[in-house]
């Protein structure tokens, strides 16, 4: 009778229960840790020399696990988790890169030498609309990344950011399908082949958050939805808007104006996080690559194309492979003087302007800068980043 009352009661709930305990489950931070331990992510156990008599291996082995905690800190994270495959744990810090900083500063300018700028300009916009969304939505949502324990952090490095939605996700859905959509008609290839390269993208970039204890299931799974539903309109949008990033003698101004209202009025969270850091170099790459562009075609050096597409993809001979190599060498060594220079010069700068010691606002702590060293640190990554980005894009 008690058994037929729990099933009659479980039966009879509403579907919103249902609904919410499936949310919890995504939402928990032991899926995580199953993840991890199904991709060979296990709890560090000390081993026992095999030589040992039976009773001194047990009392070994006992002690140990008395011994034995799991704590996130810097000093026991050595000991709190071995990976047993290499290959999972090689492809998923590949994977997670996909949506670092290093990428976009080498991935975008080797996309614009060597490819096709307007392929992009486009794709570069779609992920600054789509990463300035996921940023904001973060710090409005302040929702904690998994805890660990029981989650393992392979990796600390955005471990001071919120967690919902996961814009690495965001991104392993706008860059590669992004490049698929404008290229598709563009230049004549297998859809299939590029489809089935987007989809593998995406799913180890979304992966690799899981299996480095970065993100719940649930912030992956709204940060790839979130970006697919975007996208819907984005897309069109910023096909169409193009040109006139292109032609209007306005652009400038108009370009400027929105990333700096973007930064100025970027959405509060309740602790300091580098999110609107990174929001802003996000905006400056956007900026400088259309400011290029629009430089470019105002000079007459950009024409329109003599031919209409889609075109022929030319697989590059060895003397083309030695111009993109030697093209690409002097481009980010170009790239890495001018951030250099540009760094120090327009931090100066800043403080100069705002009247602000320049020793005093470096020794600051990054960790909870005051206000003005953030203004400061906001300013300078904007000029520093939106020069470099209009370098390699002119």
């Amino acid at each position: 009778m008690e058994s037929f009352l729990r099933w009659n009661r479980i039966d009879s709930a509403p579907h919103w229960i249902v609904n919410m305990n499936w949310i919890e489950s995504f939402k928990s931070p032991y899926s995580v840790l199953k993840i991890q331990n199904w991709f060979g992510v296990l709890p560090r156990q000390k081993v026992v020399p095999r030589h040992l008599p039976n009773g001194m291996q047990t009392a070994l082995s006992s002690s140990d696990d008395e011994d034995q905690t799991y704590t996130s800190s810097s000093d026991s994270e050595e000991t709190e988790y071995i990976v047993t495959n290499k290959f999972w744990y090689f492809l998923f810090v590949l994977g997670t890169e996909l949506g670092d900083e290093i990428f976009y500063a080498s991935f975008i300018p080797f996309w614009f030498w060597n490819i096709d700028g307007a392929v992009g300009r486009r794709v570069v916009m779609v992920w600054s609309i789509i990463m300035c969304i996921g940023q904001g939505l973060k710090d409005i949502i302040c929702w904690p990344r998994p805890s660990s324990p029981p989650v393992y952090r392979l990796q600390k490095k955005w471990s001071l950011e919120y967690g919902m939605p996961s814009t690495h996700a965001m991104v392993g859905v706008s860059i590669p399908f992004s490049v698929l959509i404008y290229t598709m008609q563009r230049y004549e290839y297998s859809v299939t082949v590029g489809a089935a390269v987007a989809l593998l993208w995406c799913l180890v970039v979304s992966v690799s958050r899981l299996y480095l204890g970065m993100h719940t299931v649930l912030d992956v799974i709204a940060g790839l939805f979130l970006a697919l539903i975007l996208m819907i309109p984005v897309v069109p949008v910023v096909d169409v808007a193009d040109r006139f990033w292109l032609t209007s003698r306005f652009s400038p101004i108009i370009l400027l104006s929105l990333s700096i209202l973007i930064i100025a009025f970027y959405p509060k969270s309740k602790i300091w996080t580098p999110t609107r850091q990174d929001t802003t170099m996000i905006m400056s790459v956007c900026v400088g690559v259309h400011l290029g562009a629009w430089t470019n075609y105002q000079l007459g050096i950009m024409s329109a194309p003599i031919s209409q597409p889609p075109y022929v993809v030319i697989w590059p001979s060895y003397e083309m492979c030695g111009l993109l190599v030697l093209r690409s060498a002097i481009g980010f060594s170009c790239i890495v003087a001018t951030r250099a220079l540009c760094k120090s010069a327009s931090y100066a700068t800043v403080c100069f302007l705002l009247r602000l010691n320049q020793s005093e606002v470096e020794t600051t702590a990054h960790t909870a800068p005051s206000s003005a060293k953030n203004t400061v640190e906001l300013c300078y990554k904007y000029i520093t980043t939106g020069l470099q980005s209009y370098i390699y894009s002119c």
